[in-house]
């Protein structure tokens, strides 16, 4: 997103191959195995029960006839089981009743309230007698039904479990050229700065300004800083935040650090232009502002997730610049928030004393105390509710200052931040369940580290990859500090996930090699056809550039093929300054394309791309937000048309879609080489009752025209009124 000062004083603002990692070696023996039923009335929970008499401890109680029963219709469920010690677990036996799991896992823990380890997955669960063959230690078991195979709950007769060294059914995991299996945890590494409550003030705040000094013009560079603060309070200071730095508290609620001080994004260094302030983030922190105010005068991929503010904020520069887009998710602000010249602003599941102001379309999902719908005049669009949500994981450390990574559940129906009733429900992992890669490690380490069982986090740093990272195992989780950036080299796919459940890939930046890519990050296989519902995929504040950096190419910058997946944030973006901007220089067709069924997006910023900037493709779609500026750049209005139409539609669902629905949209243009360019529409889609649009609209920011708002209807967006020309309801 780049405004010429021209437009701006207008405005008063191929997957290389989906493979399983399988090494080949001699089956173990199973005779170690025990024939001791282990959980045999021990105390069992659950996370629910249909009724008094279908209670967790009737599957422990050895009988065939009685059962647990889970409530109906809900997912996910589990049965928990007390072993009383750590044990080495190496058979499951599972007896269903008709009511059984299609899609779970088993799992271990060390002390039944987090940290739990899979030792089992599938979801080809085919209810009757199964016996599982695992390799784990723990002292709580826990089984994790995820989808149900019939309309009703889930239902065992009898969990048992035996101990023993026994076969090991765990993913035989690769190993380094010296034979060594990889290790979990580790150093985090100089670019990961932590502070403590013990410095002083001044010593904290030197070291803010130092790194802020260096970034906070360093758009286009290879520095890249995670500032963590452990739990405490302090005081006295202004964390203003820069290019390509993150600032994180490191307790497991946002209360837990306190700043008294402000943490603070300006645009001085753009003279109060703030429509570059790009990749930063603030998370997970309590802030109370000097003047009772802070400021956040961000754009594109600057989130703002699990913050508690004691005050306002302000979404601008102090002069009320320019500003376009940004992101506040899973937070509460008790005061007002202004966000003055911002044309969009997207604020999901969080609760805010007030909001005043709006330009072109504010959009609220899931915000307790938000103004009501009211589009367009005031631009206000508001969701009671977010259909489908999960908050990212993030980092913390635990009483002992080890670190872990929370996972939050799943949530349907949302509304407010997940932690002001208490603690975020969710998994914890230890550090040690993560292989914790630093800029150099190969995509084979990478690979290497999923296939042993570990998750991944990358520390702030560049990453040059030359072959594809398969995510290929379920739940992982693939988590980034500091705008840890991944590069496709050699025309690589640098990420893709399999047909599997639950991974989670957040706080990553992709970027574009000079050698064309397929993609930059592909979300399951082509043809993917697993039901992920109970425990989607989770794309969360993950972006991905073409240009900007380097001279780069890619055919589609994302490629979503997994059903149930849900898309949290992302800037999507095909340069339009900086270095490689340029028609041939960094081309790029398309920067998102949706192929699964059910995939449901918030926070979509998707820019520039020089053909359709998002495909729908899949049924049962929804989005949430949507900000877009057609490319820049077309030659020509011959140079830039298909099928007798002017220009690519910046959204377009697919001819063949029966069902979808997207709210909140806004589409741009700003044709710098062609003002005479008249793009036809900014949305297309089929002409079907049930593929339904809600508040959308389009600009002119005073060079080239949309004609339509989507399809053939809605006004021009002409060069000369820059005013938001609206559709509020389509069909």
């Amino acid at each position: 997103m780049r405004r010429s000062f021209i437009a701006l004083a207008a405005v008063a603002a191929a997957l290389l191959a989906y493979t399983l990692v399988v090494i080949t070696r001699p089956a173990l023996a199973a005779t170690a195995c025990g024939t001791t039923n282990v959980a045999l009335n021990r105390p069992a929970t659950a996370s629910s029960q249909e009724s008094a008499s279908l209670g967790a401890a009737k599957a422990v109680d050895g009988s065939g006839t009685s059962r647990w029963s889970s409530a109906h219709g809900v997912d996910p469920q589990w049965i928990q089981i007390d072993l009383g010690a750590t044990t080495q677990v190496c058979q499951v036996v599972l007896t269903w009743q008709r009511s059984y799991a299609k899609s779970y896992r088993v799992e271990v823990s060390a002390d039944g309230t987090g940290g739990w380890s899979p030792i089992y997955s599938t979801t080809t669960g085919a209810g009757g007698t199964e016996t599982l063959a695992v390799n784990g230690s723990g002292r709580f078991l826990r089984v994790y039904g995820l989808t149900r195979a019939t309309q009703y709950g889930y239902s065992l007769f009898e969990v048992a479990v035996y101990s023993g060294s026994g076969p090991d059914s765990s993913p035989s995991p690769s190993v380094t050229p010296s034979g060594e299996q990889l290790p979990g945890g580790g150093d985090l590494g100089s670019n990961v700065v932590v502070f403590d409550p013990g410095q002083s003030s001044s010593t904290i705040q030197a070291r803010l300004d130092q790194i802020f000094t260096q970034q906070e013009k360093n758009q286009f560079g290879t520095q890249r800083y995670q500032l963590l603060f452990k739990p405490g309070s302090y005081s006295g200071l202004n964390a203003q935040i820069g290019f390509y730095t993150s600032i994180n508290g490191l307790g497991q609620n946002p209360q837990d650090v306190q700043i008294h001080g402000d943490i603070t994004v300006d645009a001085g260094w753009m003279a109060g232009n703030a429509t570059q302030n790009f990749w930063r983030s603030a998370e997970n922190m309590s802030i109370y502002p000097v003047n009772g105010t802070d400021r956040w005068a961000v754009a594109q991929a600057a989130p703002f997730r699990r913050m508690d503010v004691h005050g306002g904020m302000t979404l601008a520069s102090p002069n009320c610049g320019w500003a376009s887009g940004g992101y506040i998710a899973d937070s509460r602000v008790s005061g007002q928030i202004s966000p003055c010249s911002q044309q969009q602003w997207f604020t999901r599941d969080s609760t805010i004393g007030s909001w005043k102001g709006a330009l072109w379309n504010m959009v609220f999902s899931g915000v307790q105390g938000a103004p009501a719908n009211s589009f367009p005049n005031p631009p206000y669009t508001t969701l009671a509710t977010s259909p489908v949500t999960q908050e990212k994981p993030y980092l913390y450390a635990d009483s002992s200052g080890a670190y872990r990574v929370f996972v939050p559940s799943l949530r349907t129906n949302s509304s407010g931040a997940t932690w002001i009733n208490g603690q975020t429900p969710g998994t914890s992992l230890s550090i040690n369940q993560f292989y914790v890669a630093k800029p150099g490690v190969s995509a084979a380490t990478l690979n290497q580290a999923v296939a042993q069982g570990l998750n991944l986090l990358f520390t702030p740093g560049v990453y040059h990859l030359n072959s594809t990272v398969n995510i290929n195992r379920a739940n992982t989780v693939v988590l980034g500090l500091g705008y840890a950036t991944i590069v496709a080299d050699n025309g690589a796919l640098p990420m893709a996930v399999g047909d599997v459940d639950g991974v989670k890939i957040a706080s990553l930046l992709f970027d574009a090699g000079p050698t064309n890519s397929p993609a930059l990050l592909q979300v399951g296989p082509n043809g993917a056809s697993g039901n992920h519902a109970g425990a989607p995929n989770l794309i969360s504040d993950v972006f991905l550039r073409v240009g900007g950096a380097g001279a780069a190419k890619v055919t589609n910058a994302m490629v979503v093929n997994n059903n149930n997946t849900i898309i949290d944030h992302i800037w999507s973006w095909r340069a339009d300054h900086g270095d490689g901007a340029g028609w041939t220089s960094n081309p790029s067709d398309t920067g998102l394309i949706v192929n699964g069924q059910n995939v449901t997006a918030y926070g979509l910023f998707v820019e520039h791309f020089e053909k359709y900037n998002v495909i729908w493709n899949g049924n049962g779609g929804k989005t949430i937000f949507f900000q877009n500026e057609l490319p820049y750049d077309p030659p020509s209005a011959a140079a830039w048309s298909h099928d007798g139409i002017t220009g690519y539609a910046a959204y377009k669902v697919a001819n063949n879609v029966t069902s979808h629905e997207a709210w909140g949209m806004g589409s741009y243009c700003v044709f710098t080489t062609d003002s005479s360019i008249a793009a036809y529409h900014s949305y297309e889609a089929p002409v079907n009752a049930n593929v339904k649009f809600h508040n959308i609209l389009t600009v002119s920011l005073g060079k080239g025209s949309i004609t339509h708002v989507i399809n053939d209807t809605g006004t021009a967006a002409l060069p000369s009124s820059v005013t938001p020309h609206t559709v509020v309801s389509y069909p």
